[in-house]
Order: C-alpha cells, then sequence, then structure tokens
C-alpha cells in the first residue's frame, strides 16, 4: 500500500511540474542551428520559446569540448547580416558556461528600444555571435 501511494505522489508531482512548465510557454518556438565559425570546433542550437507575458527566452546549447565553469563565452543578438564586422549588438545574451556550454536568457527589448517579441523574430534581421573571450583579440573570434 505504502508503494502505491508513493508512486501515486510522484505520478502527482510529475503531472503539476508539466503544468507549471507549460503554464509559462504559449507553445510557440523556433530552433535554429549554430554553425562552426572559426577554428574552434563549436557548433549547436538556439531554441526561443514565446513566453505567455510576450517575451522570448533563448536558449543555447553548443557542442564542442567543455571547458571548466569559469570560463565563458559572451553572445548576442546583432542586427544585419554575419559577415557585417561591425554589426551593432541587438540583444545582449547570458555568457555560455564552458561547463554546461549552455546559456538561458528572457528577451523583451532591443537595444534600439523595439519590442522583440514571437511574430517579430520570425522576421528579425539578424544574427547570433558567441565570442571566444569578453575583450582583447579573442573577442574577435567568433566560436
Amino acid at each position: 500500500m505504502r508503494k502505491l501511494l508513493f508512486i501515486l505522489f510522484l505520478g502527482g508531482s510529475l503531472v503539476s511540474c508539466s503544468e507549471n512548465e507549460s503554464s509559462v510557454y504559449t507553445g510557440n518556438q523556433l530552433n535554429f542551428q549554430l554553425f562552426q565559425s572559426s577554428d574552434f570546433a563549436f557548433s549547436g542550437d538556439l531554441e526561443v520559446r514565446e513566453l505567455i507575458s510576450g517575451a522570448l527566452e533563448f536558449n543555447i546549447s553548443l557542442l564542442g569540448n567543455n571547458g571548466d565553469a569559469g570560463t565563458t563565452y559572451p553572445a548576442h543578438l546583432h542586427f544585419g547580416s554575419y559577415d557585417s564586422p561591425d554589426a551593432v549588438i541587438a540583444a545582449m545574451l547570458t555568457p555560455i558556461n564552458g561547463s554546461s556550454l549552455k546559456s538561458k536568457t528572457i528577451v523583451s527589448n532591443l537595444s534600439n528600444n523595439t519590442v522583440l517579441d514571437f511574430e517579430s523574430l520570425k522576421v528579425f534581421d539578424g544574427h547570433l555571435k558567441v565570442h571566444l573571450a569578453g575583450e582583447g583579440p579573442d573577442y574577435q573570434v567568433i566560436l
């Protein structure tokens, strides 16, 4: 009988977690593949999920050699084409953790004070860059 109660409790807990998560998101989601851009063997994915508030959750997952937790890779959403060397930063994203190779950022406004919602993201003229370092010459290296 105790095992049955434990299983029912565990099942109820799992259902409530799923309900809480689904109540945060609208179900709208876009996925983008990230390609290697340097001699460093990193690629990955960007998943963008719409929150009920209208904001967007940017989840970056890189594939490559994990470093330590003290290492971070700055990430930015930029306006315009990738090959534009002076592309303006549209949004600063949470740096990618070197150990997990993951990052999560909530974005609702861009640097030019425009709102970024799910529909405007679909037609956004821009790109994502992940940098090897936050400053110095390694900042110019795009993973």
